[in-house]
């Protein structure tokens, strides 16, 4: 008999790293023929990262044009195409991007059920962040089923009257993905010491005053802390490149550094006493390996850190962040708290959950006997 056609479409960095583990579950249980359609959002970092996991795509695209706009018409044309050649039984997307989001619209105009990894995260604020909290509410009106990573997200779902029978309490792939990657690349601990301050900003929400502010706090920590160094891959929008080397660039132990690659960004975080940061994907990582982290913003779609205790939300403001970032590298108790809380976000089983619900659905359930974790994560 043929197999039923999974298409797991991405285009981001991101992405490709929380779908790798569910690909990987799927190619290892055989029931599925397995497509992975890079849609080309991100270029260059994409194909390290597709390297770097061992993922071969069936399907690249050609990104056209420099705006959001034009990517998307046609990037949808293109998925469209791609989806009419071959009949997809289901479309797997993740998370809340515009390959996300085109991906599931395309599959839903055609009929195919779409399952959207990562579900349920909510700010309930249209603009921040901007645009991907309302893909994010966007794919579920559409989707078929929700894997969502923690129980807030999936009480979220609830709360929008999402039947409980298309939702599956999963763990975030995130942690997956970081298991494979330290097991098969050795990454670990490799300095004595507290290691250095890891810094990365890039929001657009904190374009212009806000940002500034960060980088004036992130200057007045260095000159409280000469001899720590402080590592801050900046991100390439020239937004934030401008702003960083105007207020760092002469601050002797901030290193202004080119953004790293996933393996260099994990060894990063490994290597750190605390983590300065307003993105989503560093918050779910550095819990991993016991780095407490201020969040710079001033709302998380991932509260699941905050509330265990390894996270803080700072925001943008300057004295706040200098306050905080004080206290706990001079408050042993405080910084061991949050140090040592464990991961909330999951227990690296979550593409195999995900695997096995695809595989129920599609009427292919996996060996009882063969099973290695439950269905669902405890709530």
């Amino acid at each position: 008999m043929q197999k039923p056609v999974v298409a797991i479409i991405c285009g981001t960095r991101p992405e490709i790293i929380k779908l790798a583990p569910v690909y990987h579950a799927l190619q290892t249980a055989g029931w599925a023929d397995v497509q992975w359609i890079h849609t080309g959002q991100h270029a260059d970092m994409a194909e390290h990262m597709l390297q770097c996991f061992d993922v071969t795509p069936t399907h690249r695209f050609t990104r056209s044009g420099t705006t959001l706009e034009q990517f998307s018409a046609d990037c949808r044309a293109q998925l469209d195409a791609a989806s009419a050649a071959q009949h997809w039984d289901m479309a797997v997307v993740q998370g809340d991007t515009e390959s996300a989001f085109l991906g599931a619209l395309s599959s839903f105009y055609r009929r195919i059920p779409v399952a959207h990894v990562e579900a349920g995260l909510r700010t309930h604020n249209l603009s921040r962040p901007f645009p991907e909290e309302g893909l994010r509410q966007m794919i579920s009106r559409i989707t078929t089923i929700h894997f969502p990573p923690t129980k807030r997200a999936s009480d979220a779902l609830a709360a929008e009257g999402i039947d409980a029978a298309k939702v599956l309490l999963t763990g975030n792939t995130v942690v997956d993905a970081q298991h494979w990657a330290s097991s098969k690349h050795n990454i670990k601990r490799r300095i004595e010491g507290r290691g250095h301050i890891l810094v990365t900003v890039h929001r657009r929400e904190h374009w212009g005053s806000d940002m500034d502010d960060i980088f004036h706090a992130v200057a007045d920590i260095a000159g409280l802390h000469p001899s720590m160094e402080i590592l801050f891959p900046v991100h390439l929008n020239p937004v934030v490149q401008n702003s960083a080397r105007r207020i760092l660039a002469n601050v002797g132990n901030v290193r202004l550094m080119a953004p790293l690659d996933y393996l260099a960004m994990q060894q990063a975080l490994a290597d750190a006493v605390l983590l300065l940061t307003d993105s989503g994907g560093l918050q779910e990582e550095a819990p991993t390996f016991g780095v407490p982290v201020l969040v710079l913003r001033e709302e998380t779609e991932r509260p699941e850190a905050v509330e265990a205790g390894c996270a803080l939300i700072v925001g943008p403001r300057r004295d706040v962040i200098v306050r905080e970032t004080e206290r706990l590298l001079h408050d042993d108790i405080a910084y061991r708290r949050m140090q040592q809380t464990g991961n909330p976000y999951g227990d690296g089983f979550a593409g195999q959950r995900i695997s096995d619900a695809l595989a129920r659905h599609l009427g292919n359930p996996p060996d009882a006997n063969a099973a290695l974790v439950p269905q669902a994560l405890a709530a």
